[in-house]
């Protein structure tokens, strides 16, 4: 269950890699267990710094697929390489940020108390946020201990 309030904050653009594709709401899961790897093999080889979390960006509102690059923060631009890892950059700007600590399962309560919220304070957001995954979900691990940063910009 989420514990925080929304909070409206200035971000500074952040470089990153990432793997964008169109999945199947099914199947991101699975696109994540491969994607996280697979850019971390690429920063890896190109010696390249992580430098902050997994995140998940979603760009317009999720239906039966969802449009999601997903990566790591890192510590300068990367080369696209032939697994289809691209640079990235997370916007700059003012945002909403919400910690939500539990289950995935239950994030759309996040972002429907993230919405009301916005609504609350006249803000409008943008076509595209994301998610930082503070905690990494281990097998037997508690769900509810998971904490999930999700970062919404808002339109000027």
């Amino acid at each position: 269950m989420s514990q925080s309030t929304p909070e409206l904050t200035t971000l500074e653009p952040i470089q990153a890699a990432v793997v964008r594709r169109t999945v199947p709401m099914s199947e991101l899961r699975t696109f994540f267990d491969s994607v996280f790897g697979t850019v971390m093999a690429a920063v890896h080889e190109q010696q390249v710094a992580v430098t902050g979390p997994p995140f998940a960006m979603y760009f317009g509102m999720p239906t039966d697929t969802v449009d999601v690059a997903a990566g790591f923060p890192t510590g300068r631009r990367i080369s696209p390489t032939a697994e289809g890892v691209v640079p990235f950059e997370l916007p700059g700007g003012r945002a909403v940020q919400f910690l939500h600590v539990g289950s995935y399962d239950d994030l759309g309560e996040a972002y429907a108390r993230m919405t009301a919220w916005m609504g609350e304070q006249a803000l409008t957001p943008a076509d595209a946020m994301w998610e930082s995954y503070l905690t990494e979900p281990t097998p037997g691990g508690d769900p509810a201990a998971n904490q999930t940063l999700i970062t919404w910009p808002v339109r000027d």
